[in-house]
């Protein structure tokens, strides 16, 4: 695996942490990494983006690209009609990516909000660039309620156009979690189909970044290149009726 698709299934659930600790983990594990960010929108041309972001928590030996930036917080296609700005096509994100993995031994591409949101006027999508890539996707949920319908949707939605999920990241696991949070982690991999390959704990880019690259190995499963386990989690978390054998 040398380039790996980084989707959401909607809007501020931890995309660019989850980017930035798959990052650290292979950084920490001897790989080369570069995050490719195609669209940034709702910053500044002076501000840091999603990919700073994620040199800034995995270390100054990240790659960061970026192709097109777009002032407005909004669907890429969107902001950049009106922001009078080109659109980007799937063909230049992934032979962004292509060029990236030549000299990295993984490229992280991070989209924008949710799998399907529009990169262009004709209705393109961060899925389409994975499939010209063939890449396989991360997908990046919430952990409470609503999170089982987003996460199958989105699951469906790769499946439908013959693309590999990777497996499902909880980009923001809660330090005190609720009913539907601990229940989720057992059903998301039966509803979506795919395994729970990690949880990111809520603030955690908040911290220093050396301890962030630290902590990040033990957030994430080893495909990964982690050492986070899902069994010994669900026996922490979970409700006493779902039991590892159960997941």
């Amino acid at each position: 695996m040398s380039i790996l698709v980084v989707s959401g299934t909607g809007t501020e659930i931890g995309k660019t942490v989850v980017t930035s600790a798959v990052a650290a983990a292979a950084v920490a594990a001897g790989r080369s990494v570069a995050v490719l960010k195609p669209a940034q929108t709702g910053v500044g041309p002076d501000e840091p983006g999603d990919a700073a972001e994620a040199v800034r928590l995995a270390g100054p030996a990240v790659t960061a690209r970026e192709l097109a930036r777009y002032p407005e917080p909004l669907a890429p296609d969107t902001a950049a009609r009106r922001a009078g700005l080109p659109t980007l096509s799937p063909s230049e994100i992934a032979e962004a990516a292509r060029e990236l993995s030549l000299h990295h031994d993984l490229v992280l591409v991070e989209g924008a909000g949710g799998l399907l949101v529009r990169f262009d006027e004709a209705g393109h999508t961060l899925a389409d660039a994975a499939v010209l890539l063939g890449a396989p996707v991360l997908v990046v949920a919430a952990a409470g309620l609503g999170t089982l319908n987003s996460t199958t949707l989105t699951a469906q939605a790769l499946r439908a156009r013959g693309l590999t999920a990777l497996g499902v990241v909880v980009g923001s696991w809660p330090a005190s979690p609720d009913l539907a949070s601990r229940c989720n982690l057992a059903d998301l991999p039966k509803s979506a189909g795919v395994p729970l390959l990690g949880a990111i704990p809520e603030g955690a880019g908040t911290l220093p970044p050396p301890d962030f690259r630290t902590q990040s190995p033990t957030w994430l499963a080893p495909p990964l290149s982690g050492t986070w386990s899902p069994t010994s989690f669900l026996t922490t978390w979970a409700p006493p009726e779902f039991t590892p054998a159960d997941a």
